[in-house]
């Protein structure tokens, strides 16, 4: 035999001679631990489920269109406040856990603590392929307590409480989102008529001296600056234009008076009351005469002096209309030309630009000396008037802002009486038959089970205590000598006997322990039996 195995057989022959004291011990401390198995109260677990659906079909129609509440997170804190604080007491005076007969505060204190440790409060997603906002949510509620009929009071309590408080909560929210906000609106209401006041007594204290489309006082400054420049400079073009239309004039009038006394001279027209009208005129009656008479004849000559008389005056005139006289024009009978009237109407026009230039000039000259004169008073007028304005569209745009809030948490409450979140009853508060604590089937067994390994533990304690040697392998391992022999008992006959009948009464003894066992998991099992029939019935 391996010597591993023989050490063992060893310690077991030591073991077995403390096998008494391990039944012992086995079987009391099982009967002590059944005994006190049995005295635990039972406690059942009353359990309920709710669901909480957000995404309901008014949520997407009333996206943008009211105040976002997070019903998760008020579903949170009333979770939270379920087990903590004046809610649980409240639920614990109406589940009757609480009795109006303990009036101390420290046993008070330790009621609530015992009740708020038996609640589970559990939260999942109804799909756990997607998140809580897509699925919606599933909110569990258990309760323990000995009293089955006081667990399902708690539970339905709880469950009432979480709706109940989460639907209240939203309300008395946007209740009070809404008195805020009317206080706001009437405060920032009253500001804003404050500041449209201040802003038209502002205007009427300053007319004159407000900004205007065009900008402010800088602003208006530089353009009638700008404006006066560009006048000036219209104007210097607007007088070399003329300038050169005069020349042209001069010129075209010369050659148009050319150009009649050219005609004048082959012309048989008489009549006219200008030069070139009469030298034609004399020059037909010239020709008519000499037709009739000989250069020598008095009216020849007279009509020849005559007709020089005029050609002398004609080319004065054309020196005259050199220099520009316009009386010139006239006479010589230029202005008939169309070049020359075209000219002359420029030249009409180019006098009328300038007079209308030169007054611009002189209007945005006195506009800026009239600006420059306010240079002390306009800029400060400007900034109050621009301070003002501010603080007028600050004050409306927060008033707007407000009222834009208001129907919004309005639009929020009506869609919350609506429904737009929705919580279902997926498991009704209900409680089973069979207590869930303790746990007695597996207790018996699981107490029979340690009593044996304590039972155990104590006989091998014994043999550490009051050792022996049970063979001779032993002796010679303790003393370190040599075994020469080993002598055998005496009368072994009786001896075996002996040992035989302690075996059967060690067995006898082990039988009685597992009796027990079943005897303890019978009357379980009755007990479950007549209880469920007593609450059934």
């Amino acid at each position: 035999m391996l010597p591993i195995f023989e050490q063992f057989f060893d310690e077991f022959r030591s073991v077995w001679r403390f096998r008494w004291w391990a039944l012992a011990s086995a079987a009391i401390l099982a009967i002590v631990g059944w005994v006190i198995l049995f005295a635990m109260p039972d406690r059942y677990e009353a359990g309920a489920r709710v669901f909480v659906d957000t995404r309901t079909a008014l949520k997407p129609v009333l996206e943008g269109l009211t105040v976002e509440q997070d019903v998760d997170a008020q579903l949170n804190f009333v979770r939270q406040s379920l087990i903590a604080g004046p809610q649980l007491r409240k639920i614990a005076e109406q589940a009757g856990v609480l009795s109006p007969t303990i009036t101390q505060p420290a046993r008070q204190a330790r009621v609530l603590d015992s009740m708020a440790s038996r609640i589970t409060l559990s939260v999942r997603s109804a799909n756990d392929r997607q998140t809580d906002q897509e699925a919606g949510t599933i909110y569990g509620i258990a309760y323990q307590d000995s009293n089955r009929e006081r667990a399902l009071r708690v539970t339905e309590t709880l469950l009432n409480t979480l709706v109940e408080q989460t639907l209240g909560g939203k309300r008395r929210g946007a209740e009070t989102a809404q008195k805020f906000l009317e206080v706001q609106i009437r405060e920032y209401e009253q500001r804003l008529r404050d500041a449209e006041d201040r802003l038209a007594t502002f205007k009427k204290q300053n007319i004159g001296l407000m900004p205007t489309e065009q900008g402010g006082y800088f602003a208006q400054l530089q353009s009638e600056i700008d404006l006066a420049k560009k006048a000036e400079n219209d104007l210097k073009i607007v007088i070399s234009k003329r300038a050169e239309l005069s020349r042209q004039l001069r010129g075209e009038s010369v050659i148009g008076a050319a150009g009649s006394a050219g005609t004048a001279s082959g012309s048989g027209v008489t009549g006219g009351s200008d030069t070139v009208s009469r030298i034609k005129d004399t020059q037909a009656r010239l020709d008519d005469l000499l037709l009739r008479f000989t250069d020598k004849h008095p009216d020849v000559l007279a009509t020849r002096q005559t007709l020089e008389e005029l050609q002398r005056r004609r080319t004065a005139e054309i020196e005259s209309l050199r220099r520009g006289d316009a009386n010139a024009v006239a006479a010589s009978g230029a202005a008939t030309n169309p070049v020359v009237q075209s000219i002359q109407l420029q030249l009409n026009l180019a006098d009328v630009e300038i007079a209308s230039l030169t007054g611009e000039i002189t209007q945005h000259r006195n506009k800026a000396a009239e600006l420059r004169q306010r240079l002390d008073t306009a800029p400060q007028v400007e900034a109050e008037f621009a301070a003002l304005n501010r603080d007028y569209d600050v004050n409306k745009t927060q008033y707007t802002a407000l009222l834009a809030n208001y129907e919004k948490a309005r639009l929020g409450e009506q869609a919350d009486s609506a429904g737009s979140v929705r919580f279902e009853i997926v498991q009704p508060p209900n409680v089973g038959f069979v207590p869930v604590f303790p746990r007695r089937t597996l207790f018996i067994a699981g107490i029979f089970l340690v009593a044996c390994i304590l039972g155990a533990g104590i006989a091998y304690l014994l043999h550490l205590l009051r050792p022996v040697v049970g063979s001779a392998r032993g002796l010679m391992a303790l003393t370190g000598l040599p075994v020469l022999g080993v002598v055998a008992t005496a009368f072994p006959d009786r001896i075996r006997a002996g040992r035989r009948r302690s075996a059967l009464n060690f067995a006898a003894g082990v039988a009685c322990l597992f009796v027990g066992c079943a005897i303890a998991l019978a009357l379980n099992w009755a007990g479950y039996r007549l209880g469920a029939s007593a609450l059934s019935g």
